[in-house]
């Protein structure tokens, strides 16, 4: 099997190790199938679509719609880097999953508009598939509605040309949507458990993604969650994919 490319962005050794051993086990695979890059530590360098089963791309402390001038220079490195590779994976609908961070870089392609009218706290809501997120190839594996762990500052406020709206929730309009047949991007977090997310929220505590005071309600709101689904979306791409 071709391996996949994992593609992190977490300056947090415990927040970068556990986002990628949660893809792993949730998708069924382990080291050897994936080749991780942590591109907040250094340039993507070359990527040849043909040497990969798919690219997945994880979550992101950075945010597209961001002030300019509050961006580091990695941050817009790491931006140029992330839309001339989507750009080259949709124009050849080479496989691609990205979560959360996907949507700000697929969701700005083709005039689709990106920004913070949607964002929404962190923790688990209900997601509603659309028709053709049920006759999706990858998204129908889920249940038609399935609680799934959020928290975000930006969203997709207008898709991108051509974009297939698959899922939405009622403060979030786009909660998943597809490129072409092969090219996927998710506002929720397939990777994310319970146990994952108090950790995620623990450690980005201080970022805003929870109202000042908010902690303690958050973590308790996060353990009492039966978020159960989006893990099968993993396992599906590799599925799908694999070859």
């Amino acid at each position: 099997m071709l391996p996949f490319l994992f593609l992190g962005t977490r300056a947090e050794d415990e927040a970068a190790d556990g986002e990628y051993h949660a893809v792993l086990r949730c998708a069924g695979l382990d080291e050897r199938d994936v080749r991780r890059v942590r591109l907040e530590r250094g340039a993507l360098g070359e990527v040849d679509l043909a040497d990969w089963s798919g690219v997945v791309l994880g979550g992101s402390p950075f945010n597209l719609s961001d002030p300019p001038e509050a961006k580091s220079d990695v941050q817009r490195r790491v931006e140029a880097e992330l839309r001339a590779l989507a750009l080259r994976v949709v124009a050849a609908d080479s496989p691609f999953l990205g979560a959360c961070y996907g949507i700000g870089t697929l969701g700005s392609l083709r005039g689709g508009l990106v920004d913070r009218t949607y964002g929404e706290p962190v923790g688990a809501l209900d997601v509603a598939l659309t028709g053709a997120g049920l006759d999706d190839p990858l998204l129908g594996v889920l249940p038609a509605r399935f609680d799934a762990f959020v928290g975000h500052k930006e969203a997709v406020a207008r898709l991108p040309e051509g974009a297939v709206l698959l899922a939405g929730s009622a403060t979030c309009p786009v909660q998943a949507f597809r490129l072409g047949r092969h090219v996927y991007a998710t506002q929720f977090h397939p990777e994310l458990d319970a146990e994952g997310l108090v950790r995620r929220l623990t450690i980005y505590r201080d970022h805003g993604y929870v109202a000042p005071g908010g902690l303690e309600d958050a973590l308790a709101g996060a353990r009492a969650a039966d978020v159960t689904a989006p893990p099968r979306l993993l396992a599906r791409f590799v599925e799908l994919y694999a070859r």
